[in-house]
């Protein structure tokens, strides 16, 4: 469905205007008319929840405004805390994730003599018998396995829950008889050192969420459809799904905006594209109308249980929670490796588009089950990896 121009005009914000308004992060409204450059905006300490935002997380997480308030509040705390809580448990740590009823960041420690010094951080801790190094390198065997010999279609997805202390595999409805799946399930119990717990995953396999090229606010290469996922100095970056590198890609007014620049899919699934012809960068995820514009001011990781946000070009603005990381999606062009996986849901064309907390950068969409009517679950391959792997500088606020 084609947006309204003042949409369309948007996104062109987005990379063309580079024009920030001090307020609130809107775009400068005189810079746009005018077409002049405005000084990049100067850092500014992390302001309230605007109520529209507050008003998006109740819809989709079921809160009223001040639990959404202090939800808020309370995950930026835990953000921030679980680098210093993770240094102070050392080899004992298990995981961590936010818990909602105590609104706390809790710390898995193996040993109950390291407890004390998470719990000087400000982590509530909880004993655990197996580390994160641990079910970390469970994981890694199976997904060693996975490269090796590609997983049964019955085979959704495997991860690490630090929770439960287990590796968990993920089996389709309606595999659960499946020879091949059967097997695979043995193997990975038999050659794993951690608990191995099998859960149903819907019938209907993952998918990527690019789409053919229909009229919008995308970027397009070929005659794919993707979203822009986060400006970085020189460019942005985006799923890897949806192009190649040395590909063109172009805008949603169909002049030239650069290049991929570099491109990894499956096994990972990120790229990053160069920006340029007229096109420049600003940090801003869209709100899409549903909240303001967001300014992006970091890449502070969320932890499992926290609340998150996504921007695409197909269905806008919609939020969730972060179910589980370090997840292996078994697409059907082949495993993805060391995913996030979010109860947000997607749609075509809303692949490469941002994951982002409060004003923290935290990944871009790849793909998922279901949609937007009816739900679904939606993976993102988190944003610091690919500023790691292609050596580039997030563009903040």
């Amino acid at each position: 469905m084609r947006r309204k121009p003042v949409v369309r005009a948007g996104l062109s914000a987005l990379l063309v205007l580079g024009a920030l308004s001090g307020a609130g992060g809107a775009f400068s409204t005189a810079a746009a008319a005018s077409g002049a450059h405005a000084p990049a905006a100067k850092p500014a300490a992390a302001s309230a929840p605007s109520a529209t935002l507050v008003r998006a997380l109740g819809r989709d997480l079921g809160l009223t405004a001040d639990q959404a308030r202090d939800r808020l509040s309370q995950e930026a705390a835990a953000m921030r805390l679980e680098p210093k809580a993770k240094r102070a448990a050392g080899a004992s740590y298990g995981g961590s994730w936010f818990d909602t009823g105590s609104g706390k960041l809790v710390v898995g420690v193996t040993s109950a003599e390291r407890a004390a010094s998470v719990r000087a951080t400000g982590a509530t801790t909880r004993v655990v018998e197996h580390s994160a190094a641990a079910l970390d390198a469970a994981k890694a065997r199976l997904d060693e396995k996975a490269r090796k010999q590609a997983a049964p279609a019955g085979v959704s997805s495997w991860s690490t829950d630090p929770r439960a202390g287990a590796v968990v595999v993920r089996v389709r409805q309606g595999s659960e008889g499946d020879t091949a799946v059967r097997a695979f399930l043995r193997e990975a119990k038999r050659s794993a050192s951690v608990p191995v717990t099998v859960e149903k995953a819907p019938a209907q396999a993952p998918t990527t969420f690019a789409a053919g090229t229909v009229g919008g606010d995308p970027y397009y290469t070929g005659n794919v459809r993707c979203s822009i996922g986060f400006s970085v100095q020189g460019g942005f970056v985006t799923a890897g799904h949806c192009g190649q590198a040395g590909g063109s890609v172009s805008g949603w007014d169909g002049s030239y905006i650069g290049n991929f620049q570099g491109s990894s899919f499956p096994g990972n699934d990120y790229a990053y594209v160069s920006v340029g012809s007229g096109w420049w960068t600003v940090p801003v995820v869209l709100g899409w109308g549903t909240v303001p514009d967001q300014l992006v001011r970091g890449s502070a990781e969320a932890p499992i249980g926290a609340s998150i946000c996504r921007s695409g070009s197909t269905t806008h603005w919609h939020c969730g929670t972060v179910l589980a990381k370090n997840e292996t999606v078994n697409y059907s062009q082949g495993a993805v490796y060391q995913m996030t996986k979010t109860s947000v849901c997607a749609e075509g064309g809303d692949s490469g588009g941002s994951f982002i907390s409060g004003d923290q950068a935290q990944g871009v969409t790849s793909g998922g089950w279901g949609n937007c009517s009816s739900g679904g679950e939606t993976w993102y391959q988190p944003v610091n990896e690919i500023l790691s792997v292609y050596n580039l500088r997030l563009h903040t606020a």
